[in-house]
């Protein structure tokens, strides 16, 4: 998968998603919540972040993206973030992400249009 991966995440995250062969690149620092969206629209990649302001779905519609996924772990300690990840992306495919919103929390995942 093509990911953007936002700079609120923790960055092993980032070594994590190489490691398992999907084409990361992270979020360049101070980039305002609008880059960030226009970034993943223009590079074709599914937005990954802890940021709540993108499951704003006036504001941020998912179907004009490769696919958000908002990470709501609390506390976010790298361990968790893999788990959540890991078990998300046993369950759904690339083609399932595509301009959806993606709820994902320690207990599972919510699948929005």
């Amino acid at each position: 998968m093509r990911v953007l991966l936002d700079e609120d995440v923790h960055i092993k995250v980032r070594d994590w998603l190489l490691a398992r062969g999907h084409e990361v690149i992270r979020v360049p620092s101070g980039l305002k919540n609008g880059g960030v969206i226009a970034l993943a629209r223009r590079e074709s990649r599914m937005l990954i972040t802890r940021d709540r302001d993108f499951a704003n779905r006036l504001l941020y519609p998912p179907a004009q993206t490769p696919g958000i996924v908002i990470l709501q772990i609390h506390p976010p300690r790298l361990e968790a973030l893999v788990a959540a990840l890991q078990s998300l992306f046993g369950a759904l495919t690339e083609a399932q992400f595509a301009g959806k919103l993606v709820i994902v929390e320690q207990q599972g995942y919510h699948l929005l249009s």
